[in-house]
């Protein structure tokens, strides 16, 4: 465990404080896939902005609010619309009179190939999409925030879902979202998570130095450079096991997710097995695998001959 880990330790509702300027207010929704809870971050002094309301929770309205402290806040920023993260952002926004700014509503950002996975009935999984949401402004990639102390650069990181947004406050400091945690990786659900976009998104910012991460949930990332490498590592290792699986005849994602996560918690494997299909529709696009009769959540999946005549 890093010293920013070990040092991690807010309180829900109690501002937790990061830096002279940051501050942390954790929401009360623990759970398996939100950890300790939603991290809702407090930045500046005089003047502020607040990334990721969180949940649709009137405890945490008021912790935020007296957080606020009845300074003037001048943006509400949401990384993504996932129900942890962005439903707050309408309460709080007419609490405080503040503008919300994302990528966009739920379906912003998703892929042609997700798009139409969605058209044909497949709905999300996981976190649970927060249908509703529409910002009152839009952020586009690169575009930028001026804020008295730094400024703020909105990224376009789509994977864990199509909208999702990561900001650089300054030079060499991210708040992630849930693309990039400490304590866990990322959930990547079709048709709302997409893996190509993922790791196309991993390798734009293996290539941006970064100081910390500030993740959606859990501690820091203090070592962004070497996260990143883990995770690259760990999706391709996931990928190179799904090869070898297929490499004794066609399976389906369920049979698949048996062999590839053997160590998962009963209750975790729906999440593993979108996960699995995340890579099998990566797979699909690169030509890797053939999906029959189509590619879908029910689909028995090979390798394709292409790529079996590369590996003799």
């Amino acid at each position: 465990m890093n010293d920013a880990a070990a040092s991690f330790a807010p309180r829900t509702g109690v501002p937790f404080r990061l830096a002279p300027d940051l501050a942390l207010v954790l929401a009360p929704n623990p759970s398996p896939m939100t950890y300790l809870g939603t991290n809702s971050y407090v930045l500046g002094k005089d003047k502020l902005v607040i990334i990721d309301p969180g949940p649709d929770n009137p405890d945490h309205l008021a912790a935020l609010l007296d957080a606020i402290a009845g300074r003037p806040v001048t943006h509400i920023l949401v990384t993504h619309t996932h129900l942890d993260h962005s439903p707050l952002a309408r309460p709080l926004s007419d609490a405080v009179g503040a503008p919300v700014h994302a990528f966009g509503n739920s379906r912003a950002g998703r892929s042609e190939i997700m798009n139409q996975l969605a058209a044909e009935g497949l709905t999300g999984g996981g976190e649970g999409i927060d249908r509703s949401f529409e910002p009152d402004a839009i952020l586009r990639d690169g575009d930028m925030i001026d804020f008295p102390q730094k400024p703020i650069t909105a990224l376009h990181t789509p994977g864990h879902i199509g909208n999702h947004l990561c900001f650089c406050w300054g030079d060499r400091v991210f708040f992630t979202g849930d693309h990039i945690m400490a304590w866990s990786t990322s959930l990547v659900s079709p048709p709302d998570g997409d893996l190509t976009d993922f790791m196309r998104s991993c390798d734009r910012l293996q290539n941006m130095p970064a100081r910390i991460y500030y993740p959606g949930h859990g501690a820091p990332v203090t070592d962004p450079k070497a996260r990143l490498a883990w995770l690259i590592a760990h999706r391709r290792n996931r990928e190179a096991q799904i090869i070898k699986a297929l490499a004794d005849g066609s399976a389906t994602v369920n049979a698949l997710t048996k062999v590839v996560y053997t160590d998962v918690a009963q209750g975790l494997l729906p999440a593993a097995e979108r996960n699995v299909f995340a890579h099998l529709i990566d797979l699909a696009g690169r030509g890797i695998v053939v999906a029959r009769p189509a590619l879908g959540v029910a689909a028995e999946f090979t390798i394709s001959d292409a790529a079996a005549d590369d590996q003799t």
